[in-house]
């Protein structure tokens, strides 16, 4: 499974509040809810994503509640995959669970710029940057690879058990 765009770029500590805040915890309806992805962290960033575009930050990525609306709303927006430092736990596995591909890549934050191209490489653990410089990383374990290709863990148990 591999993925190129254009990065946005994050500090560490990014919280589910800012990924998407409370105020809008009211629904869990996608488009709703990547309408307003990260708007008090950066205003105006759902508009500001092209579909396939990719997400970097540094470390505690998804910090706070567990919310499985801040991956949906990530996810909505059109980012195709999160490349960060460190993930928190519950984050992690909510987006596996929604079929949102994320990676650990220790150093990311220090390498890539705003608007920088990169591809992701989830089989082989890649990731290129603009300089084509690859930094190897732990590769996705096949399993979390087909949650992700069937779009959530839901979908890939349904289709384990032959319900489609």
């Amino acid at each position: 499974m591999q993925y190129t765009g254009t990065a946005h770029v994050f500090g560490n500590d990014v919280n589910t509040d800012e990924i998407i805040p409370a105020r809008y915890l009211t629904t869990s309806d996608p488009k709703t809810l990547a309408a307003n992805c990260m708007e008090d962290a950066r205003p105006g960033f759902a508009k500001s994503v092209a579909r396939g575009d990719i997400m970097v930050a540094g470390g505690n990525f998804g910090c706070g509640s567990s919310r499985e609306h801040a991956p949906i709303a990530i996810k909505a927006a059109g980012i195709s995959c999160v490349v960060a430092e460190s993930f928190a736990r519950i984050f992690f596995r909510n987006a596996i669970n929604i079929g949102l591909p994320i990676i650990e890549c220790p150093g990311i934050a220090a390498k890539v710029k705003e608007g920088d191209r990169l591809t992701v490489d989830l089989s082989s653990g890649v990731v290129t940057l603009p300089s084509g410089e690859r930094l190897v990383v732990q590769p996705f374990p096949r399993f979390m690879e087909g949650i992700v290709r069937e779009g959530g863990l839901m979908p890939y148990l349904l289709k384990q058990h032959g319900v489609r």
